[in-house]
């Protein structure tokens, strides 16, 4: 879906909740592991009533030592690829589905601007999904100002949950 049928959706919840409803259905629990998006992805998912049934806890890793203590990603990982990565993104994923005992996570990771980070541009960003002992992750090149890019890296992330759970 792209344009006004995408924001009508997204504006009426409904892409949250046809999240929560597959997770409900297969009997999933997920968590989020939030960078750039400082917890968008968690609040759109709370928007959704019943969604204490699979939303348990989420974190939001905003600095590498967060994402390094809290989610477990490698103190290597972070060093040779730095935060905005796949790599990184691949580790949040795991280690936030670890911490939490969650089913799935979903991961963000990314430039909001206004400037570039470690030689990646505004608007790169590298979501990951895991599920099944397995990470999906995929890179963005959002356009737009900061909260553009946050809002357009949340709706990825809804997005991917669902494609890695078909």
């Amino acid at each position: 879906l792209k344009g006004a049928a995408f924001m009508e959706l997204r504006n009426n919840g409904l892409l949250e909740k046809r999240r929560v409803d597959v997770l409900k259905e297969k009997k999933l629990t997920i968590t989020t592991a939030e960078s750039c998006t400082g917890g968008m992805i968690s609040s759109r998912i709370v928007n959704v009533p019943g969604a204490s049934a699979v939303l348990k806890q989420a974190y939001v890793t905003y600095c590498d030592e967060a994402k390094h203590t809290v989610l477990g990603v490698k103190k290597v990982t972070l060093e040779k690829y730095y935060a905005v990565s796949s790599q990184t993104a691949c580790e949040m994923a795991e280690g936030g589905a670890k911490a939490a005992g969650a089913d799935v996570c979903v991961s963000v990771t990314g430039v909001a601007g206004p400037d570039t980070e470690d030689g990646k541009p505004v608007g790169c960003v590298f979501i990951g999904c895991f599920y099944n002992g397995n990470v999906t992750v995929k890179e963005y090149s959002f356009k737009g100002n900061r909260m553009e890019i946050r809002s357009q890296a949340a709706d990825e992330a809804l997005k991917l949950v669902l494609n890695v759970l078909k």
